[in-house]
């Protein structure tokens, strides 16, 4: 798979597969950086059945991922055994993966690592891309909120008239008062 662009891959199976729970997907290591990003895993059955299955995982170096069918059950729903064990091996995962420390008395509990750097590098790319969208959200707020300065034309009548400033409907239908308007 070429850096930053689309693939779809087809296998063919000329048999029926019978119910589809779990796609198991393998990658080798074959450059020094040869991470991808899968999004999905989607199985056309021959008798026109679409399986899908949610990734949404980095995959690195030699790496195995199991992947459930995306159609979202509970606990109870899970008949197969191998659908039993597949949520067993994944909770276990998770508990080795997320391990929390008190950060202080009365206060929630937080991951106990060091960095973002130590996490697995598609909990990093959540982070990062929350990160990034709170920055983005920041930076909106903040626009919108010296926009209220910059576009007055006069000065303020009264202090509570200066508070509006810092209200949700700044520059949103407020009859004009923050804004210029013709005399």
């Amino acid at each position: 798979f070429p850096p930053l662009q689309e693939k779809s891959l087809s296998v063919d199976c000329g048999q029926d597969l019978s119910l589809i729970v779990l796609v198991r997907l393998h990658k080798w290591r074959l450059f020094l950086e040869d991470a991808w990003f899968c999004k999905d895993i989607r199985v056309t059955a021959p008798d026109g059945t679409l399986y899908r299955f949610p990734c949404y995982q980095w995959l690195e170096g030699v790496t195995t991922v199991e992947v459930r069918e995306g159609s979202g059950k509970k606990l109870v729903d899970d008949e197969l055994q191998i659908l039993k064990e597949h949520r067993r091996r994944e909770l276990a995962a998770r508990q080795e993966a997320f391990r929390w420390k008190n950060f202080a008395q009365g206060w929630p509990r937080c991951l106990n690592v060091g960095s973002i750097l130590e996490l697995d590098s598609s909990i990093q790319f959540s982070c990062l891309r929350a990160t990034d969208f709170t920055g983005f959200l920041i930076l909106q707020g903040a626009s919108h909120f010296l926009s209220g300065f910059l576009l007055r034309c006069t000065s303020w009548d009264s202090l509570d008239e200066m508070r509006t400033i810092f209200s949700r409907t700044q520059g949103r239908d407020i009859g004009g008062c923050l804004m210029c308007s013709p005399p």
